[in-house]
């Protein structure tokens, strides 16, 4: 099982520079076709007419933003010529987040970046990976703003829940589950577990996985009292050198807001390894 179609977020920062290089990288190791999608902040001729020399200002924003543009794709197109894959890059409007999402749904796997509060010049794509986790039906590969990552999926911490969102990112992951060096599937039980036989054990999913050729081990934890599952999960991973986690993303959307479960929330905000999610 391969992923074939890759769709990996860009934009200007030094983030996105890594995310795309780690985009090559799974692309080489899968044969994939790789997408560069960038997402043109929003130009309105509407938003500069009360501004006194409208006309000119409104001129410089968009050749501002076409050089720019020209500058990613000549980039883009050079790195995959060099790393020999097949590559397309695409430009959506902000705005059309319907057509983002359908271009997401089409691919096998979305790379995209952590949201950086510290980088005020990325804030147009900001959450557009959790956006597409809720709206494009595709597993996310999150990538943190911060640190080197010069494998993912060498060894893989799955989360497991038993639950539709993990059995969803599990089968989702294959392709990276199947390759790993080690696969560890971990279950952090709290007093407020469901009780036995209302979810999937891990001995289940993990006889699955051992069909798919996976190397795999279980590990249940018991959460400590006040500690959040989510820092468990992340103590695990880094205590036992895991270059990616797999999870479910529980998530929904409110009117024109994601609305997060908590363990999610806090992948999201603090991840310090790779984190594919799927919803």
């Amino acid at each position: 099982m391969n992923y074939r179609d890759l769709l990996v977020q860009l934009d200007d920062s030094e983030a996105a520079r890594q995310r795309f290089e780690i985009a090559l990288r799974i692309a080489r190791q899968f044969g994939a076709h790789l997408v560069g999608l960038d997402i043109a902040p929003i130009s309105d001729a509407h938003t500069f007419s009360a501004i006194p020399g409208a006309a000119g200002l409104y001129a410089e924003v968009i050749r501002q933003g076409e050089q720019r543009r020209g500058a990613l794709r000549e980039l883009f197109d050079a790195r995959c010529r060099h790393a020999e894959i097949s590559g397309q890059f695409l430009c959506r409007d902000a705005s059309d987040r319907r057509s983002i999402a359908r271009q997401a749904r089409v691919a096998d796997l979305i790379i995209a970046g952590q949201t950086n509060p510290n980088a005020p010049e990325t804030y147009i794509h900001d959450h557009i990976g959790e956006q597409l986790m809720l709206t494009a039906g595709r597993p996310v590969l999150f990538l943190p703003y911060t640190g080197v990552f010069p494998s993912v999926g060498s060894r893989i911490l799955i989360a497991w829940d038993g639950g539709r969102e993990a059995t969803r990112a599990v089968h989702d992951a294959l392709p990276f589950i199947s390759r790993a060096q080690q696969n560890i599937i971990v279950t952090v039980h709290g007093p407020a577990d469901e009780p036995l036989g209302a979810r999937i054990p891990c001995a289940d999913i993990a006889l699955t996985l051992a069909r798919h050729d996976a190397v795999v081990e279980v590990l249940e934890l018991e959460g400590a009292t006040g500690e959040h599952v989510g820092s468990v999960l992340q103590s695990c991973a880094q205590g036992r050198g895991c270059d990616l986690i797999v999870m479910g993303g529980y998530g929904h959307a409110r009117w024109h807001e994601a609305v997060w479960g908590g363990v999610t929330r806090t992948l999201l905000q603090s991840m310090a390894v790779p984190v594919l999610m799927s919803n």
